[in-house]
Parts: structure tokens; C-alpha cells; sequence
């Protein structure tokens, strides 16, 4: 995986075919959490299940079958309470504005998942869509923060505490720790994986260096 970098007017990154087959089956099912269509043929099997990645995306398919209740804390982070003390206010305004807002959610991750699934090896995101792609990782990455349980800087370093066991103990060849949970392991890799892509397009279309 290589960081987005500025080229010919658009900001490209390098994904092998196994990064871009995840991360475009979490894209499709943050969408079916959002209540859209299935992005591929068939819900929660939006991407080959080849057995090199079997393991990989049974992950994921634990995530996508997930309760999307109107209490599911994931879907509550994609789709706030406006003024969570002010009840009547909040249902007002959700009755308002949540069909809109998960349209251009569910429009913004359709369309990432549509550059991910394109079988070559660098994924383009046009200037104009770069803002736009940077949010709908976002949504991924909220959805992810709350399946692993994210809700402070103790609770996000006590992950990464949890993948530097797990990364050490890979090393040395040692037994598998009882207390490391590999689906939280592999979940959180996903998860800083994507926000360093994430800060590498913010980068590039803030000017940086990516």
C-alpha cells in the first residue's frame, strides 16, 4: 500500500488486489448499514470470498451482520441526534434531513467502492472527489470506532497496545495469547490503515506532501 500522492490533477494511491478487495467489501457493507442496496450481487457478499482472504473478511462479515437498529451506536455515529438534550428537536430535524443525508452518504461510498472494485493496481479519486472521499472514509472509519469500541484516547491506545502484542508475539513465533482478540487486532490494523490513507488525501488536496 503506498499513501495518496498528487498526480496529473488527481490524488492516486497504490493498493494490491487484496487491500482493495477489503477495503471495498467494508465500503459496501457501511452502505447496507445505511440502509442502501447491496453495492455488489447479493448482501454481505458484495466480494469473493477467496481463500486467502477467508479469514480476512469473515471479519467483516461478523461486522456487516451487526444489528442496524435505530440504537445501533455505529449507525448513530453516521447519522447524529442534532440536539441529543433537546428530544423533539432532534426528531424534527432527523424527520428532515436524515433521507438527504443518506443519499449523499450512500452516494459518496457507492462511488468509492466503484473505484476500488476496478481491477488495477492504483486507486484515482478525481480532485472533485476528493473531499467527498475523504468523508466517506470517514463514515468507514466511524463505523469501525465503534465495533471496536473507540470512545476515548485510553480506549485507542489500549488498541494499539492490544496490535503491538499481537505484532510482537508474530515476530518471536510465540503461542497465541489468550487475551488478544485476533477479529480486534486485524479490525484495528484495518481501522489505522485507513486513517493513514485518509490523512494522505486530506494532505494532498490541502497541498501537502503525502
Amino acid at each position: 500500500m503506498r499513501a495518496f500522492a498528487a498526480r496529473d490533477g488527481a490524488a492516486v494511491a497504490a493498493l494490491d488486489e487484496d487491500e482493495r478487495l477489503v477495503i471495498a467489501r467494508i465500503v459496501a457493507d457501511v452502505g447496507l448499514l445505511l440502509g442502501g442496496e447491496s453495492f455488489g450481487s447479493a448482501p454481505h457478499s458484495t466480494l469473493p470470498h477467496r481463500e486467502d482472504l477467508a479469514e480476512s473478511l469473515r471479519f467483516l462479515d461478523e461486522l456487516a451482520d451487526a444489528p442496524a437498529e435505530p440504537d445501533d451506536p455505529a449507525l448513530l455515529r453516521l447519522l447524529p441526534n442534532a440536539a441529543p438534550r433537546e428530544r423533539e428537536v432532534a426528531d424534527e430535524f432527523r424527520r428532515l434531513t436524515e433521507d438527504d443525508l443518506r443519499a449523499t452518504k450512500l452516494a459518496r461510498l457507492r462511488r468509492m467502492w466503484e473505484e476500488l472494485s476496478q481491477d488495477v493496481d492504483e486507486w484515482v479519486v478525481p480532485a472533485e472527489h476528493v473531499m467527498p472521499t475523504a468523508a466517506a472514509l470517514t463514515d468507514v472509519r466511524l463505523v469501525l470506532a465503534s465495533r471496536l469500541g473507540l470512545e476515548s484516547d485510553a480506549d485507542a491506545e489500549a488498541l494499539h497496545a492490544d496490535i503491538a502484542r499481537a505484532g510482537e508475539a508474530m515476530e518471536s513465533d510465540a503461542p497465541h495469547e489468550p487475551t488478544i482478540d485476533p477479529e480486534r487486532v486485524w479490525l484495528g490494523m484495518l481501522y489505522d490503515a485507513l486513517t493513514w490513507l485518509q490523512e494522505s488525501l486530506v494532505s494532498v488536496s490541502l497541498g501537502g506532501q503525502a
